[in-house]
């Protein structure tokens, strides 16, 4: 007890000591104005593009209050933290290449582009000024958000889909189509405007995470892995931030009761004091300007009489970096996400490479759509998402894993690795670089040795 206490002392007395504060973060209001313009990039620019792409030319996304469909909530304003009441939104092109028309058959406008097309004083019924909205259009395909693959391109609930067809013309249902590939391509694509903040945004996450992986939060002996774990939690929120997913923080070491290196990703690591001598790996993720990160780093805590961290514990951490390189080298535009991971997996084989590949795409979803390259608990092929094709400016988070046997423990150590990255349709870009070394705690100062 008296060490938790004084590990949360020590936590708030260094909460001044930030390598993070000087990072621009903007203010809520500058955040929505940022949000909106982006989102009028995309209507304007890319959803012309995509619609053509897919065949679609009606887009209908239907969502009730608090029961959002993934795709409308990335279609909504800044200010609008939900659906009001039952809202609809129409996207409609008349010719390959035109500008989208946008619609919301609601009460209210919906954001700049989704001006009201619904009248309740001349026709009360939502539904009957849909189909007549519908009908007097005339498209060729209607494409409705329900999928067999990915979940974000399935939110058009069964009430809604039974509403729909009731009141559609049996004429029309014969045009209705699965949106999945326009709402998957939607959620994937980043447009220039996102890529060139993209950056910024990885920079921030990874100065809180080398902030928190280092002396200013860390005593070894007196912290824990939890603290770490929640200190992190109230840094995002200090710096008006959120996330997407509650942080992780757990150890290896040399002691061979440690069997970290083997858990699973379906067991919590056990809150563990940290300790000179042990190898911390991180998992954490921030959502800013509706985009989000997903990183895994890596620190080594000092031993006495160390001034670095150990060669053999660099050593393994190149087998990471190793199988960065080759997974990267087999993103071909056009290429499946199970071709790509087939690729690798071989290549893995032919250098004696041991680990696991799990990427997956990133944007406005932590776990967002488009192809999935491996499952930490599938090696093989993943039927549906997997067979999605990689495109150009599409983002992910390069996830992977070696265990490399380290002689002096006397046992494996697994090195596991996350960045941000843009795959441009050439190569894949790293959005702020990716970790090189591990970090020590404390931080190696040049002037000082033994």
């Amino acid at each position: 007890m008296i060490n938790r206490l004084f590990s949360v002392l020590f936590i708030s007395l260094f909460t001044h000591v930030s390598l993070a504060q000087d990072l621009a973060v903007l203010t809520q209001r500058e955040q929505a104005a940022v949000i909106d313009s982006w989102l009028e990039y995309r209507i304007q620019n890319l959803l012309p593009e995509l619609m053509t792409e897919s065949g679609i030319d009606m887009w209908v996304v239907v969502s009730r209050e608090y029961n959002e469909d993934p795709v409308i909530q990335t279609l909504l304003p800044a200010t609008w933290m939900a659906a009001r009441r039952r809202t609809i939104l129409v996207m409609y092109q008349p010719s390959a290449n035109a500008p989208v028309e946008t619609y919301a058959v609601a009460r209210y406008d919906v954001g700049k582009s989704f001006k009201r097309a619904w009248d309740p004083e001349n026709q009360p019924d939502q539904w009957e000024a849909l189909v007549e909205l519908i009908a007097s259009k005339n498209p060729e395909k209607i494409g409705l958000n329900y999928a067999d693959d990915y979940g974000h391109a399935d939110g058009l609930t069964s009430t809604e889909h039974q509403l729909l067809l009731e009141y559609l013309p049996k004429d029309l249902h014969t045009k209705i189509v699965s949106a999945q590939t326009l709402a998957v391509r939607w959620l994937e694509t980043r447009t220039e405007p996102e890529m060139a903040t993209y950056r910024h945004i990885q920079e921030i996450a990874h100065s809180i995470i080398s902030e928190g992986l280092s002396e200013a939060v860390i005593t070894p002996g007196v912290t824990t892995t939890e603290d770490v774990v929640w200190w992190y939690r109230e840094k995002i929120k200090e710096l008006k931030l959120d996330t997407w997913f509650h942080p992780s923080v757990d150890i290896q070491r040399a002691d061979p009761a440690n069997t970290e290196h083997e858990r699973n990703f379906a067991n919590k690591a056990p809150d563990t004091v940290i300790m000179p001598g042990d190898l911390l790996h991180m998992d954490f993720g921030i959502t800013y300007l509706r985009l989000n990160t997903d990183t895994q780093q890596m620190a080594y805590v000092l031993k006495a009489g160390e001034t670095d961290v150990p060669d053999y514990l660099h050593k393994a951490f190149s087998h990471g970096n190793r199988l960065q390189d080759i997974l990267t080298s087999n993103f071909v535009e056009g290429k499946t996400g199970n071709e790509i991971l087939r690729a690798t997996r071989k290549a893995m084989d032919t250098e004696g490479i041991r680990g696991s590949i799990y990427t997956h795409p990133l944007g406005y979803y932590g776990h967002s759509a488009g192809p999935t390259i491996g499952m930490w608990d599938n090696q093989g092929d993943t039927p549906g998402a997997g067979d999605f094709e990689l495109h150009a400016h599409t983002g992910y988070a390069i996830e992977l894993n070696t265990v490399v046997f380290v002689p002096e423990w006397n046992k494996d150590v697994r090195i596991m690795l996350e960045e941000g990255a843009l795959f441009d349709g050439e190569k894949v870009n790293y959005y702020n670089g990716r970790q090189k070394e591990i970090f020590s705690i404390p931080r190696v100062n040049k002037h000082l040795g033994n």
